[in-house]
């Protein structure tokens, strides 16, 4: 069984998926593998450079990823460039990792998990919510972000409303660091009592086209 966790810019999601993590779930971070498919050597970067040019190359020979923010926000278009290169790769990689997990159930942690066809690899979905002015003040306050690039970045993303929509479950997480984990660990004993009858199912449905 696999969890899809999201939630919008500065809702906590990385704290849910590191207390997952803490109980021994296996979680593929959909943002690390956005990193890694990027890195020195891979053709991504090349496509990326030859794209915007070379100054989108740092003097370490990285991804300068605070100038490639800016390009892609000013630009719908270059945005949608750049999400039909790296998406197909992402989402490849994820799949490799998620098929090495041996954990009872998976997680794969997404902030574009609604807004891309990766919501399509998950059987449940996990949102972490707070009000938009709580996601503002706490990432203005951790990134340095000006309101700009952050209203920019919330806007990008599907909307609260449609978050919670979507979601099988919702955290909201307005509460104290101990609160949060407490409802991770409330999930996890329903998570894990949710596997046998998710191996049921599977099982019924594989019977039936045996």
């Amino acid at each position: 069984m696999i969890i899809g966790l999201t939630g919008g810019i500065g809702s906590g999601k990385s704290a849910v998926s590191s207390h997952f993590e803490i109980l021994g779930i296996m979680v593929v971070d959909a943002d690390v593998v956005a990193r890694e498919v990027v890195e020195p050597g891979q053709p991504a970067l090349v496509q990326i450079a030859e794209h915007f040019g070379e100054s989108i190359i740092n003097s370490k020979g990285a991804l300068d990823r605070a100038a490639l923010r800016v390009l892609i926000f000013e630009d719908k278009n270059e945005r949608k460039w750049l999400e039909s290169l790296l998406h197909p790769l992402i989402r490849d990689e994820i799949t490799q990792q998620l098929k090495q997990s041996q954990s009872p159930y998976s997680i794969l942690s997404s902030p574009l998990l609604l807004e891309t066809d990766q919501h399509s690899m998950v059987d449940r979905i996990l949102v972490v919510d707070v009000p938009v002015e709580t996601q503002i003040e706490r990432t203005t306050q951790r990134d340095n972000n000006s309101l700009e690039q952050v209203e920019a970045i919330i806007n990008a993303q599907s909307s609260r409303t449609i978050k919670q929509q979507k979601a099988d479950e919702i955290i909201l997480n307005t509460g104290t660091i101990e609160s949060l984990h407490e409802k991770v660990d409330e999930l996890h004993l329903h998570y894990l009592k949710s596997v046998n009858d998710f191996k049921l199912c599977k099982h019924y449905k594989f019977s039936k086209l045996k």
